[in-house]
């Protein structure tokens, strides 16, 4: 009991780690009933024509709502399919304000179809993140910049250090008004050399916070992801760094494990992301 409130405060589930199988309503259901205060939902489970029945079942639960999932992919093959990507996510923006989401995660996109023109793609992403701002003051929501692995650059995102993502956010909002910033997860950062010192640096700018574990026999980097304490990620290191460096959010358990953890009973699975809490994280 020690750690119940504690934990209550502090810990976020992602909608990602119990597999995408139940409609919100239940998922946040199960999320409250196993002691959590936040949840992160992802674009396929809401409604975005009418988010606020959604936000109504959550908000019923008496979960908050820490993020929303994500972005399209800014980079496409055409002018039609970037601006396709813009109004999509200028209608996640609008579903996110109206879930109480303080923020949009942004996965930004690899390499557009038939290029090799890797600058390119990146100032394109850059430009439709631009295009984004007059909808993000209109709802208040900001965008958190997401690094992935570099496993993922070619498909899912050229956005894969904390540097570089602090690097986007000085570009982007150059007045440090707080539009931009960066979800740091720990699946995805681990491995760089300068992690720590990209911590610091990225300091005023960390919005959000997520943990998994990287398997040492990892099947799948996207869908074969460990529970916390499974792994060989320092996830206490890193806590302490980020935390170090100001950021005072919940903590968000992320974990796509198609074969493994999607496998198991939904309320099993929030039963060990509540043990592992306590103990791995």
């Amino acid at each position: 009991m020690r750690n119940l409130a504690r934990r209550r405060e502090i810990c976020c589930i992602n909608t990602a780690t119990l597999g995408f199988r139940e409609p919100i309503a239940v998922t946040a259901a199960r999320v409250a009933d196993a002691g959590f205060d936040w949840i992160t939902p992802w674009r396929q489970e809401i409604d975005e024509n009418h988010p606020e029945r959604d936000a109504s079942a959550i908000r019923a639960a008496g979960l908050k709502v820490a993020g929303y999932c994500r972005t399209a992919y800014f980079s496409a093959e055409d002018e039609a399919g970037r601006q396709a990507a813009i109004t999509s996510n200028r209608k996640a923006l609008e579903a996110a304000a109206i879930l109480g989401a303080p923020f949009l995660v942004a996965v930004v996109g690899g390499m557009a179809p038939a290029t090799r023109d890797i600058q390119g793609c990146r100032q394109k992403i850059l430009d439709g993140l631009v295009a984004l701002i007059p909808t993000m003051r209109e709802t208040g929501v900001k965008i958190a910049l997401e690094p992935l692995h570099p496993f993922y650059a070619a498909d899912r995102s050229l956005l894969n250090t904390i540097d570089q993502a602090t690097d986007w956010c000085n570009y982007l909002d150059p007045g440090n008004e707080g539009l931009f910033g960066i979800a740091v997860d720990a699946y995805h950062v681990w491995w760089d050399p300068n992690l720590y010192q990209a911590i610091v640096r990225a300091s005023n700018r960390i919005m959000a916070f997520h943990v998994c574990d990287w398997l040492m026999n990892t099947r799948d980097p996207l869908l074969d992801r460990g529970m916390m304490g499974d792994g060989i990620i320092d996830l206490p290191g890193i806590r302490r760094a980020v935390e170090s460096a100001g950021y005072s959010g919940p903590v968000e358990v992320e974990i796509f494990s198609k074969e493994d953890w999607w496998t198991h009973e939904p309320d099993d699975i929030l039963n060990v992301c509540r043990q592992r809490f306590d103990t791995a994280c």
